[in-house]
């Protein structure tokens, strides 16, 4: 209504009179308004308003776009096309309600008024022929229920198409949701490898301490200190991933998102305020504090890169970890630099009941981390007992 207002006030001005509402004019004036309307569509933010209007008075089912920062052309244009067509159809169905619902009313009221009346052209006279107008007024007024109805339905039918959202927004969405599915895998896979291995820990020192509790109380002590130390750590990367849930933050915000590309924006793995992930520099704790026998091969590892140093260690913890519930006697572990690859390998006899690592969640996560790494992982059972050996190049490849 007010583009239709300020067409008939324009069009009266041009040709010098006040404003004619014939029907004509009208027509003219809603044609000429539909240029402006769709130039609207095209700068004003009435997207929103839309989609609200279709889902809540056609009942269409409109796939709520996702928030942008800023509005595409492709978005613009769509809008601009449904915005057009719904107030073109909407404003037909408009200017017809207001002209049928009095001329009805009209209608009926003919055979009750006894004097002759001219309309459109016509004379309604008493008796039979207004009989026939009040039949044809209402007539009229049931072709227009079944427009608005119809209009209704086309409407509703085509509103998803240009008010849903577009390619580009719906491959953003999909790259958002991969992102999220990426960083839930990334903590899970942190959360098995460390509060994992620290559970495992626990429960290997807790027994060996009550095994020896009353015959060597220093043996139990360093036991129990291990606990005590195994259980922080965990606390510690426990709290970490709760606050990186609490927080909504994503792995690309937080520094800690796995992957060879992450290197430059990381720094030490960590963030302020939490404690930096564990690297290669830090395999002598974790040997110390698992309590099993462990024969250690450890080369240089210094010029080994942050990132490659973080998964290295978490594949070495996995491992260990695995040698600590299925095997038993000593642990082979060797760590080194070769050919500019960091090869890392741990070897165990396999448990005295024949168990063995079933390549369930921690090999799965192993393999994970190697494939982000473009290396290899072979995990299986040898002559030995059961090996786990990585190789992981210390640059990307070109």
């Amino acid at each position: 209504m007010p583009y239709m207002m300020v067409g008939v006030l324009a069009a009266a001005i041009w040709q010098g009179e006040n404003a004619n509402v014939l029907l004509p004019t009208q027509v003219a004036v809603f044609v000429a308004m539909l240029p402006v309307v769709a130039v609207t569509g095209l700068f004003l933010p009435v997207r929103a308003l839309e989609v609200n209007a279709a889902q809540g008075l056609l009942g269409a089912h409109v796939e709520t776009p996702p928030r942008q920062a800023g509005r595409s052309w492709q978005e613009r244009r769509r809008t601009a096309a449904w915005f057009t067509l719904h107030l073109a159809i909407g404003g037909v169905v408009s200017g017809c309600t207001l002209a049928i619902v009095p001329f009805t009313v009209f209608t009926l009221l003919m055979p009750f008024v006894g004097i002759p009346t001219p309309v459109f052209g016509a004379v309604i006279t008493p008796g039979w022929n207004a009989v026939l107008w009040a039949l044809g007024g209402l007539a009229t007024l049931a072709a227009l229920v079944v427009v608005a109805a119809g209009a209704g339905a086309l409407l509703a039918g085509l509103a998803p198409a240009p008010l849903g959202p577009t390619p580009a927004e719906r491959l953003a969405a999909a790259e958002e949701q991969a992102r999220t599915l990426a960083e839930r895998n990334r903590l899970a896979r942190e959360l098995h490898d460390s509060v994992g291995h620290a559970l495992s820990v626990v429960t290997l020192q807790a027994a060996a301490a009550g095994r020896v509790l009353d015959r060597d109380p220093d043996t139990a002590k360093t036991a129990l200190a291990a606990i005590e130390q195994s259980a922080r750590a965990a606390l510690d990367d426990l709290d970490h991933v709760l606050g990186v849930l609490r927080d909504g933050r994503s792995g690309a915000h937080d520094g800690t998102q796995d992957g060879p590309h992450d290197g430059p924006h990381d720094g030490d793995g960590g963030v302020p305020g939490r404690r930096p992930q564990a690297t290669l520099a830090d395999l002598g704790d974790l040997v110390a504090a698992s309590g099993a026998q462990v024969r250690q091969d450890v080369g240089d590892l210094s010029g080994v890169p942050a990132v490659v140093s973080r998964e290295g260690y978490r594949i070495l913890q996995e491992a260990l970890t695995n040698a600590i519930k299925h095997g038993r006697g000593p642990v082979r572990l060797s760590a080194g630099v070769q050919d500019g690859e960091l090869r890392l390998e741990v070897t165990n006899a396999a448990g005295g009941d024949g168990a063995r690592p079933s390549g369930g969640r921690g090999v799965a996560g192993m393999r994970e981390r190697v494939r982000l790494l473009n290396g290899d992982l072979d995990a299986g059972p040898t002559q030995a007992g059961w090996t786990v050996s990585a190789r992981l190049p210390l640059r990307s490849s070109p």
